[in-house]
């Protein structure tokens, strides 16, 4: 987007706040035929005084308006703004099904629709395009909570486990994008609607999602705990099936549960809990995306590889990609969310074992199959910084490239 000339980043600017050229130039005193011209080129913006009021009414920085990176900015298409964050916030506020028992809500989209909308954010958030989905999520939630609000009878269900996962895609995104907070609310959200769908698969789901969430926040031990518990209750076995989609939801839970361990520096929780999750898959036989979880055998060689960084074992992440994951039919042909993450947690391990130029070449990796997942997250920037840090000499080119993409200095 740098090189765009200045009136079409404008534009775009413009466009991505939803406003209109109308609205634009009332907030700016002009006219919309003086925003007009600016965004086509045909009146140059070579006042900074003007150029920082159109900054102003459009929130962000005016180096971007100028085609430079602010410090510390991350790729602004990728990602995620403060605007868009409280445009989140502002739909995870809403409290429709209490309001709708006094003002008639208006008219929701149907089920199809969400039902159709869900699912695109599903693949939007599993292909790791944060910011697409971040900038759809908003109406999404709007449209989720004013169907689950009016439905009835055999729809009321069907609504709440639509809303229910739009939550978990929330809660999924902005615990990504470091907003961990919001996260855990949106999680603790889809819970409580997952009783009302009358779906304990979907709120063993959900509880994974408070459990990544509270990790993220730093509470490692009520995580474990959450997940364990639930996955105790939804089991297979006794009164419990053994399908796939249990059998999936059940294996998350305990390498989730198992993360959270690690985290506490807990070896012997992990294997036992890594060791049941492999029982699950196993049992399963291959890998699948049942409730959106990607589980199966190779998601559970990835979490053995992530809990081994966590426990600070580098040497054993990077030995578990080069033994049980590199080259593995099932690696290729998981989407790009799970294998871009894997790679910044195969990064962190080289970063552990000091393969520095190693630790770069797998963040340039987890940048070619997945941008925003490594442009985005916070502990993708802290590992890049680490990189540059302790690199004697300038970085390789690919490297130096990346970091300057994602707003990381040395």
């Amino acid at each position: 987007m740098d090189e765009l000339p200045i009136g079409r980043r404008v534009a775009y600017w413009r466009s991505r706040r939803k406003m209109s050229q109308q609205v634009f130039a009332d907030r700016l005193g002009k006219s919309k035929s003086w925003v007009d011209k600016i965004e086509r080129g045909v009146r140059r913006l070579d006042k900074f005084s003007v150029l920082y009021e159109i900054a102003d009414v459009l929130q962000l920085d005016a180096q971007l308006l100028l085609g430079k990176a602010p410090a510390r900015r991350t790729d602004a298409l990728s990602c995620i703004d403060e605007v868009e964050v409280e445009a989140i916030r502002s739909a995870l506020e809403r409290y429709d099904s209490m309001t709708s028992f006094f003002v008639a809500s208006p008219e929701p989209p149907s089920l199809a629709e969400v039902a159709k909308s869900v699912s695109h954010a599903w693949l939007t958030y599993q292909y790791a395009r944060y910011g697409v989905l971040t900038r759809a999520l908003p109406k999404l939630l709007r449209d989720a909570q004013a169907l689950d609000s009016t439905a009835s009878g055999d729809d009321a269900p069907r609504a709440a486990h639509l809303l229910g996962q739009v939550y978990q895609i929330a809660s999924s995104a902005l615990r990504k994008l470091g907003e961990y907070e919001l996260a855990w609310l949106a999680a603790d959200r889809s819970m409580a609607v997952a009783q009302r769908a009358e779906d304990p698969l979907l709120a063993g789901v959900a509880t994974y999602r408070v459990g990544n969430a509270l990790l993220a926040l730093g509470r490692a031990r009520a995580a474990l705990e959450v997940n364990v518990s639930f996955a105790n209750r939804i089991a297979p076995g006794g009164s419990n099936d053994a399908s796939d989609e249990r059998l999936s939801v059940y294996g998350m839970l305990l390498l989730q549960g198992a993360m959270a361990a690690a985290r506490m520096g807990d070896n012997t929780t992990v294997r036992d809990l890594v060791n049941g999750a492999a029982e699950a898959a196993e049992r399963l036989g291959r890998d699948d995306n049942c409730y959106w979880t990607c589980f199966g055998p190779t998601n559970l060689e990835l979490h053995r590889a992530a809990a081994a960084v966590e426990l600070g074992e580098g040497r054993y992440a990077v030995e578990t990609h080069e033994r049980r994951i590199l080259g593995r039919e099932g690696f290729n042909a998981l989407l790009p969310e799970r294998r871009a993450h894997h790679m910044l947690d195969l990064a962190r391990g080289f970063a552990q074992i000091g393969a520095l130029d190693k630790a770069g070449e797998a963040l340039v990796e987890g940048d070619r199959l997945a941008p925003s997942e490594i442009r985005c997250r916070p502990i993708a920037h802290e590992v890049m910084s680490n990189v540059l840090r302790r690199t004697r000499g300038a970085p390789p080119a690919p490297i130096a490239e990346l970091a300057e993409h994602m707003g990381v200095g040395v």
